[in-house]
């Protein structure tokens, strides 16, 4: 039998406008609507359709590395199909080189066969940890995947992935770690009983400190806010656009 671990990240509501601190260095959280990454819902949701298409995967972790308030956006995913949870509980901010190595010892621990997370979290947008974490592991890695199809005794697995110039497609060999993209899938929405038997499903927290003296080497100097768009224009002809883009925008 087979695990997948899922990764995922709590994140503020990319619908709603973030605001800053008074610090500088933070955002402001008064009014702020938590959820997981977008990404990593897309991951759970294809965990769930591997294990619904192959039984051989008989264990769906989902893990989140973040504040108690963290176990929300976990029970959310377990309402989506997964199995069980792990709160890594953590107050500071965890980097991606922290993250990678807190979640290598998960995979080490748990014996997992497969790695599904988002390509990225879209606060952060680092786009690191999948990457780190295979490295770290020795495991092949596809990021940006579109599409997960494995061979017939689950030994290898075809990804087609986003690249610059179109889609790749590559061919991994078990045990394997994968990075989902957007057009991998539509997550499902969660039916009321969904939510009310994820609340009965093991959820269980470990302090940061027992993964040892982490540290993290990334330090925010600052915040701010991104400049408001100034109102367009008109131009008479493609000359006056080239030179309002090299003169004014200063983007050629």
């Amino acid at each position: 039998m087979k695990k997948i671990l899922v990764p995922i990240k709590r994140v503020p509501d990319w619908q709603l406008k973030v605001k800053v601190a008074g610090d500088g260095k933070s955002i402001d959280q008064s009014n702020i609507k938590w959820i997981i990454n977008t990404f990593d819902e897309i991951a759970v949701e294809e965990a769930v359709r591997l294990k619904e298409k192959h039984p051989v995967f008989s264990e769906i972790i989902v893990l989140c590395i973040g504040p108690a308030a963290s176990s929300e956006q976990l029970r959310s995913a377990l309402a989506l199909g997964a199995d069980r949870a792990i709160l890594v509980s953590s107050e500071e901010q965890i980097d991606s080189e922290q993250a990678s190595k807190i979640l290598t010892e998960v995979v080490k621990k748990n014996a997992i066969d497969l790695v599904l997370m988002g390509k990225q979290a879209i606060d952060s947008d680092s786009s690191q940890t999948g990457q780190r974490m295979a490295a770290l592991l020795g495991w092949p890695q596809a990021t940006f995947a579109s599409s997960v199809e494995f061979n017939s005794d689950l030994s290898e697995v075809n990804v087609v992935r986003e690249v610059d110039g179109g889609l790749e497609t590559v061919k991994l060999k078990m045990p394997a770690l994968i990075t989902t993209d957007l057009r991998l899938n539509e997550p499902r929405l969660r039916s009321l009983p969904a939510i009310v038997q994820a609340k009965k499903k093991p959820l269980e927290e470990t302090p940061v400190s027992d993964f040892g003296n982490i540290s993290s080497r990334t330090k925010v100097l600052s915040l701010s806010a991104p400049a408001k768009r100034g109102a367009g224009k008109k131009v008479d002809s493609v000359q006056d656009l080239v030179n309002a883009l090299k003169n004014e925008a200063k983007v050629i």
